[in-house]
């Protein structure tokens, strides 16, 4: 008998489950999802595709969470999913996002009604009552305020989903760059990890002064971060070109990229090869070599011809530098781990999106892979559908399924009853960051009160 529940699957529900690639780590390590709830249909029908098991409750969770409830309850009865897993939409959160106002005004992130899904979270917690809760979002998740959805005070949506699970739930912060588990790109990220009290693992962590996350696997000389470089010789993928549509295109649609201007391929083809350097530092004109000595020049000095840097036309018909960070239009750094894989991955003035060495955007497939996500993930006809934007958006969404099946066999070794044989210790600098975070966020809170009263 204790053989066979340590063997049994282990039932799951999914929350703002994105197209399913970060649930494909946890069914690795043997939750098997009854539900999965998705707010775009087209997203919902790539994650069923790849968890064919499951049923899909498709749109808003704020009106669609009996529904969950009620599809989960004619599968398991009475019986609490062992995991609950939920990624609510961390745009409103996001540093990328532009006029979020500060992390301290509760009133400019409750404007954004994303930032507030966790109490959706709550909800289908004291509904379902898992045995285990993951939350994955951006750093800022623990620290940036909302108005509180009862009482209206500031508090951060981790601290309100720590507070309000407080009397049937201990939670387990962490914030770590995902680097640091082999994943091949720099992606920070927070994480809460509740355990419903009486668990036995939870004794387990106590005893052993652990939490209930993977120990960082590269972080050291002799295993340090996996690198770009090292990624992409790893994919096999062949070379790829954004001059015409010949070279930019291969047999796998999804390795593909967008066809750029001669302007614009000229800019990017000036920056030098694994140089990591930006296309703002461009300082010789392609058509006489001419060096420009200043780095706001438009024209070359010389023979007046539009210098290889980003250029546009204002309003007033003159060409004039575009404005912005000079982390755009750059090259990434081949023998680092990437940049984060985001939702713009296919423009090249977003943030560190051109191909170290060739003369692109990494493709849709490159992006996947470097999120870890297997090259056997069933995409359907959604690349022809919906175009690179949507893929690449439910790409830069996802949860990296190298780490999250990593984290899943530390939950479900807990859940049996079992001691992790690697887990982090409780003392991490990622544990202990997080729940400073979280205190210090509260601390603010206290602060801005006393000064108001």
């Amino acid at each position: 008998m204790s053989n066979r529940r340590h063997r049994a699957p282990l039932r799951a529900v999914s929350l703002f489950s994105n197209c399913g690639a970060g649930d494909v780590g946890f069914a690795n390590a043997g939750f098997v999802f009854d539900v999965m709830a998705e707010l775009d249909e087209r997203r919902l029908d790539v994650a069923l595709r790849n968890h064919s098991q499951a049923v899909g409750v498709p749109g808003d969770l704020r009106t669609t969470l009996p529904d969950v409830v009620a599809r989960y309850r004619d599968r398991a009865g009475a019986e609490s999913p062992a995991l609950l897993a939920a990624c609510p939409p961390c745009q409103g959160m996001s540093s990328a996002q532009s006029g979020r106002g500060l992390g301290s005004d509760a009133d400019a992130g409750s404007r954004d009604a994303r930032n507030l899904l966790v109490y959706v979270i709550a909800e289908a917690v004291g509904q379902l009552t898992p045995r285990a809760v993951v939350v994955e979002n951006v750093q800022p998740f623990l620290t940036r305020k909302v108005r509180h959805p009862t009482s209206g005070t500031p508090v951060s949506a981790a601290n309100y989903l720590i507070d309000v699970l407080a009397s049937e739930y201990i939670a387990f912060p962490l914030v770590a760059d995902l680097a640091d588990f082999g994943i091949p790109q720099s992606r920070k990220r927070s994480f809460l990890t509740f355990l419903r009290r009486g668990e036995p693992g939870i004794a387990i962590l106590e005893r052993k002064s652990r939490a209930p996350y993977p120990w960082p696997s590269h972080t050291s000389a002799e295993q340090p971060p996996v690198s770009l470089r090292q990624a992409l010789a790893s994919f096999r993928l062949p070379p790829l070109d954004a001059r015409s549509t010949d070279t930019a295109t291969s047999a796998d649609p999804m390795h593909s990229v967008p066809v750029w201007p001669e302007s614009r391929y000229r800019m990017v083809e000036a920056i030098p090869a694994n140089s990591a350097r930006s296309a703002w530092d461009n300082d010789v004109c392609v058509s006489c070599g001419t060096r420009a000595r200043s780095r706001e020049r438009v024209r070359c000095s010389r023979c007046r011809q539009v210098l290889p840097r980003p250029v546009t036309r204002g309003t007033d018909g003159e060409l004039r530098l575009v404005s912005g960070f000079h982390s755009s239009y750059r090259r990434m750094t081949p023998d680092e781990p990437a940049a984060t894989i985001t939702t713009a991955s296919g423009h090249l003035g977003s943030d560190r999106t051109v191909h170290p060495w060739e003369n692109r955007v990494l493709s849709p497939l490159e992006c996947a892979l470097l999120q870890t996500i297997p090259q056997s993930f069933d995409w359907g006809d959604a690349l022809t559908q919906w175009g690179h934007t949507n893929v690449r958006a439910m790409i830069g969404e996802a949860v990296p399924p190298m780490f999250t099946q990593q984290h899943g066999r530390i939950i479900s070794q807990l859940l049996r009853d079992l001691p992790p044989r690697v887990a982090l210790p409780a003392r991490d600098p990622r544990v202990l960051t997080a729940a400073r975070s979280l205190a210090r966020a509260k601390e603010e809170v206290v602060s801005i009160g006393a000064t108001t009263r």
